[in-house]
């Protein structure tokens, strides 16, 4: 083919042209290009070659647009000129089949095309490109011809392209149809690359009239480029569009007009985009231009973000202004900032809006030190002085959120320039935030000021006042908000990696010692972080860093065993752990003397230590190696108190010895079980082979609980049991009244110190129920009979307040006295286990006993702790278990039987509605205590009852299909009875309707977050239809702050969902709450557009 095509081309133009155009584009590229780019500039092909291409182009252009001429008459359908006859097909001779000339000719184009493209980059230009220009500008001008033939029409652009680069002579002929078809595909396409061919050829742009009519169609192409991603991502894009606002002053004003619609929409990446487009503008344009964007633009930027609505809103602005502020050292930035913001951000800082006085104080942070470059040295000092006066000023203001601001904001501008600003003024600052602000009634104000001094330690300069003062910051470690003292380890973790600082100069080791042991795990595993370095260094020899360890358990056994606990968190080795184990265990049972409190304290460090090595078969074994049986006895003899106890059987439990170990630690505890209860009471009536199999039954319950609860710490276990009297309550071993209160709560019971007391009796719970009885629906029914009679006895104390002080332990033993008779049910349900009637009816009476005796402690503790933190996340986890019951009952045992408990609980549905809203109402009062919200309850554990109703409302939505599903409704009959009462008590107070509300607004966020869309949807619906009205638009200030959450996450998983189903749910959510959204973001303002 080559050497046909190289013969050719020796003879004449027109014979290489017309081989050409008869070969296939794809496989004589190369081919092509080598002939024509080795045509040397004395060949007479050189003059002929062009002007025969041209003519070539220019009839190829005639013959496709005389091809499409009879076409356009056929399709306008004359009725002169009738359908010409079908021609009969003959089974005697086979007629050929017609040319498709229209291929032919697209395919002859695209040659003609990239022949005209060698001949204009061809390296030495040899070519008379005059004589070629006519037939690129048919091409050019047909443009509009060739758009459906996508590689033709590229072929074309690109000769364009090409021919602009090169400035070839008449290149201003090839822009008007080449430029807006470039511009269209990189909007349509969204490739990089066309983006980077639009921004090469900006300066052709130029050449149009943007005053005229007919460029209207390029205008808006133009202003599309400014909302489009890639475009604003690319530096090519930013280039182009700043470049773009020089071409017209109409378009420029037009472009700044999107900008400011865009500014409420528009995400981090996207507000700085605009404006790095704008100051790149600004330093292109001149004259009328410029000035635009500086008064007519900036100037509303500064005035909108100082008198914003909201502080988000106010956010996006100074987005947009920060790419001018972080340039002001460009020559005459400085210069506009200083005029357009000193008329209108001093008077805002003393506005009597809070909000304005927030927003000015915002934007002064950012501008600071805002000063005229061109004032004097005394006009300057002056106005930074006010600026400082101001600031000072700010530090007491009436609103916390100011306050909170001007605290991180001092501590930011003393970082920034600490060498510029005076001593006096310094000093000043930094006492009034740490002697001041420190002590502030806000909790936030108070955790600015840790932040702001942890950020202020990153300027070497405040060192030696900052030794001085940070010893007033020590209370904070005792700070009754949990993210303060957080934030108070952290300063110390900062200070430990400065150099000349000591931590331990700022807050004393025994303060730390004490919030090791008994605060939080997050303060506690920060406390062993910063200590782990002093007690177990991993850079010394092992024995020395188990000494210091033991040092530290010595002196503060509790805080010693945490900072074991928590010193494989923070990277100490498994393998010296080992070692400290060892090292532990020799010491307990060696003859020095160690008192109680430090046994207790080595034993809880070594359960802990062992809780961690024991996930790894190595350490595993080294640990049953260790611990002989003799070890054991001899641990169980110096192990006096019942912490120290429960720890050693954790430790037993967790290594997994030999039986015999495990034989010797469970007659230790019924040997402790027979002091408590008498070894008669428990061997009355069963024989000695029951009870030896009552112990090989301890031994493995025991194992699984731990293998379940093995990242739960002992202080937990308490809430998982039920204890030991109790359980003989449903083998009537007992009279069960005077055994409970004594068991229970003895004379001297103390709740704080007798937890580790029932240790010893609550980790064998159940065991006695399996020991007696074998069928599993009888083993159920007496479960629920025990619990049954525990809750009545729970109930009668509560009402006569033998217990006022215990309501936190109350409502958590009988949530899960109720979460395990739901899981008994769901035990029987998932095994199709079948109910004989008579167990049926024993069942139920059981149940709606357990379910008024539970109500009866709710509506009890409501009663008597209105306002407090402890117990409205106890009440909520009771108020979600209860109506969990109640699924439960139907799915086991139908919906007949669920009806009678539902009338049961029909006195209570105000109690579990109030208990429902607890978490949502405390969040929103003014109580500075810590508590748990329902979305951090929703999410830790997730109830039944939401799911229900979700798939009950899908199921009204897909009731044309049939399918398993959409028998909810007829199946939770009874649940959907007592939801319909749940409706109209709340109808009746629009408070409790905002805060139980709220509850569904959280679970449709918790639903999202899980990709679990069918229940996010499910739920709105319930919302806006059973709620509320659907057209009713009134709902309360908390479930909007919930919607503020959830229509951006929706939008969110939209753009990135590919499923078609999820897409679809996804899509019918956001049209549910849209109308919802649009009409409290517009109207009200109750919501706004949050940055992502």
């Amino acid at each position: 083919m080559e050497k046909g095509l190289r013969s050719s081309l020796l003879s004449s133009a027109q014979e290489f042209i017309s081989l050409a155009t008869k070969q296939s584009l794809k496989s004589s590229k190369s081919s092509l290009k080598t002939l024509i780019h080795n045509i040397k500039p004395s060949s007479p092909l050189c003059s002929s070659l062009p002007s025969t291409l041209s003519d070539s182009i220019s009839a190829a252009v005639r013959s496709f647009q005389n091809l499409l001429e009879p076409n356009a008459a056929t399709n306008l359908g004359s009725p002169r000129t009738p359908p010409s006859k079908r021609p009969r097909r003959s089974s005697r001779r086979s007629e050929p089949e017609p040319v498709d000339d229209r291929h032919e000719l697209l395919a002859r184009l695209e040659i003609l095309t990239h022949l005209a493209l060698l001949c204009a980059s061809h390296p030495r230009k040899p070519f008379s490109l005059a004589d070629l220009l006519p037939g690129v500008q048919a091409l050019h001008d047909s443009l509009i011809v060739f758009e459906a033939e996508t590689a033709l029409s590229s072929a074309i652009e690109g000769l364009c392209e090409e021919w602009w680069k090169e400035n070839l002579a008449g290149r201003e002929t090839l822009i008007s149809q080449s430029l807006p078809f470039l511009l269209s595909r990189s909007l349509t396409l969204k490739r990089k690359v066309d983006v980077h061919r639009v921004c090469v050829l900006r300066e052709a742009f130029a050449l149009f009239d943007f005053d005229d009519e007919s460029i209207e169609d390029l205008k808006l192409l133009l202003v599309r480029c400014v909302i489009s991603p890639l475009y604003l991502k690319t530096e090519d894009g930013r280039r182009f569009l700043s470049f773009v606002f020089g071409l017209s002053d109409q378009l420029g004003k037009e472009i700044l007009a999107m900008i400011r619609s865009q500014i409420p929409f528009g995400r981090k990446s996207m507000l700085e985009a605009y404006g790095d487009i704008l100051f790149r503008a600004w330093k292109a344009v001149q004259g009328d231009s410029r000035s635009h964007i500086e008064n007519g633009f900036l100037q509303d930027l500064i005035e909108a973000a100082i008198h914003a609505g909201s502080g988000a809103f106010a956010s996006y602005i100074r987005r947009v202004l920060g790419a001018f502020i972080n340039q002001r050292t460009t020559d005459g930035v400085e210069k506009m900032l200083y005029r357009l913001a000193e008329p209108v951000i001093f008077r805002s800082l003393q506005a009597a809006n809070s909000n304005v006085r927030q927003n000015a104080l915002h934007l002064l942070l950012d501008m600071f030190p805002l000063e005229d470059p061109d004032a004097t040295k005394e006009e300057k000092d002056t106005l930074l002085d006010k600026q400082f006066f101001l600031l000072e000023k700010l530090l007491t203001d009436d609103c916390p959120e100011v306050r909170m601001i001007a605290v991180e904001g001092s501590c930011r501008v003393l970082h920034l320039f600490w060498e510029v600003i005076p001593s006096p003024i310094i000093t000043k600052m930094i006492t009034k935030v740490i002697g001041d602000m420190s002590h502030d009634v806000c909790n936030e104000v108070r955790l600015s000021t840790l932040n702001g001094i942890i950020y202020l330690l990153g300027n070497p300069h405040s060192h030696e006042i900052l030794k001085v003062l940070l010893t007033r910051l020590r209370h904070l470690m005792l700070d009754k908000v949990l993210t303060v003292r957080v934030a108070a380890v952290d300063l110390l973790l900062h200070l430990k990696d400065v150099r000349n600082f000591q931590f331990n100069k700022v807050v004393e080791l025994d303060l730390l010692l004490s919030a090791l042991a008994s605060d939080q795990p997050p303060v506690a595993q920060k406390i062993t972080k910063l200590l782990l370095p002093s007690y177990f260094p991993s850079k010394i020899p092992i024995e020395e860093a188990c000494n210091r360890c033991i040092t530290l358990v010595k002196r503060a056994p509790m805080a010693g065993a945490r900072f074991c606990q928590f010193a494989i968190l923070e990277g100490a080795a498994k393998s010296h752990l080992m070692e400290l184990v060892k090292v532990f265990l020799s010491l307990i049972l060696s003859p020095d003397k160690l008192d109680a409190n430090q046994i207790e304290g080595f034993l809880v460090a070594t359960s802990y230590v062992c809780e961690n090595l024991a996930c790894e078969p190595c350490y595993i074994n080294a640990l049953r190696e260790l611990l002989d049986g003799e070890k054991v006895r001899g641990l169980l003899t110096v192990a006096s108190k019942g912490q120290a106890q429960s720890s050693l059987f954790n430790i037993v439990s967790t290594v997994c010895p030999d039986d015999n170990i495990l034989e010797l630690t469970i007659e230790h505890v019924l040997s402790c079980l027979e002091k408590l209860f008498g070894a008669d009471d428990i061997m009355k009536n069963h024989d000695t082979d029951s009870y030896c199999g009552l112990k090989l039954y301890v031994c493995t319950e025991h194992k699984k609980e731990l293998e379940n609860n093995k990242n739960q710490s002992n202080s937990l276990n308490y809430s998982l049991c039920i204890p030991f009297p109790l359980a003989l309550i449903a083998s009537h071993s007992f009279p069960a009244a005077e055994l409970v209160i004594i068991s229970y709560f003895p004379p001297s019971f103390n709740i704080s110190h007798d937890f580790t007391h029932w240790n010893i009796r609550l980790k064998f719970e159940f065991l006695f129920i399996f020991w007696f009885i074998y069928d599993e629906a009888k083993q159920v029914f007496c479960m629920v009979k025990m619990l049954t009679a525990v809750l009545k006895f729970m109930a009668d104390t509560t009402a006569m307040c033998f217990a006022p002080h215990n309501h936190g332990l109350f409502l958590n033993y009988t949530s899960k006295s109720v979460q395990h008779i739901v899981s008994l049910l769901d035990k029987l349900y998932h095994s199709q286990i079948q109910f004989k009637d008579e167990d049926k009816r024993n069942i139920i009476f059981c149940l709606k006993s357990s379910f008024t005796y539970a109500a009866k402690i709710l509506n009890q503790i409501l009663t008597e702790t209105s306002g407090s933190s402890i117990t409205p996340p106890k009440t909520f986890t009771l108020a979600n278990n209860l109506l969990d019951l109640i699924i439960a009952i139907e799915s086991c045992m139908g919906s007949s039987y669920a009806l009678r408990l539902v009338a049961t609980a029909k006195p209570w549905l105000p109690d579990v509605l109030l208990a429902l809203g607890s978490t949502s109402i405390l969040k929103h009062t003014d109580c500075g205590e810590e508590h748990s919200t329902a979305s951090e309850q929703m999410k830790l554990h997730f109830p039944r009852w939401p799911l229900i109703i979700a798939k009950t409302e899908l199921c009204n939505v897909n009731e044309a299909e049939e399918d398993d599903e959409c028998s909810l409704p007829e199946k939770f009959s009874a649940f959907n009875k007592l939801l319909a009462m749940l409706i109209i008590l709340l109808k009746k107070n629009p408070s409790i309707m905002d805060a139980v509300g709220v509850i569904f607004m959280i679970s449709s966020l918790v639903g999202l977050e899980k990709k679990d869309f069918g229940l996010a949807l499910g739920l709105l619906r319930f919302v806006c239809f059973k709620l509320f009205k659907h057209d009713d638009k009134d709902w309360g200030d908390m479930m909007l702050s919930s919607l503020q959450e959830i229509f951006p996450k929706i939008e969110r998983e939209i753009a990135e969902e590919d499923d078609e189903d999820e897409l679809w749910k996804l899509t019918c959510t956001k049209e549910l709450i849209e109308p919802l959204w649009m009409y409290h973001l517009y109207e009200t303002g109750k919501v706004s557009l949050a940055d992502d």
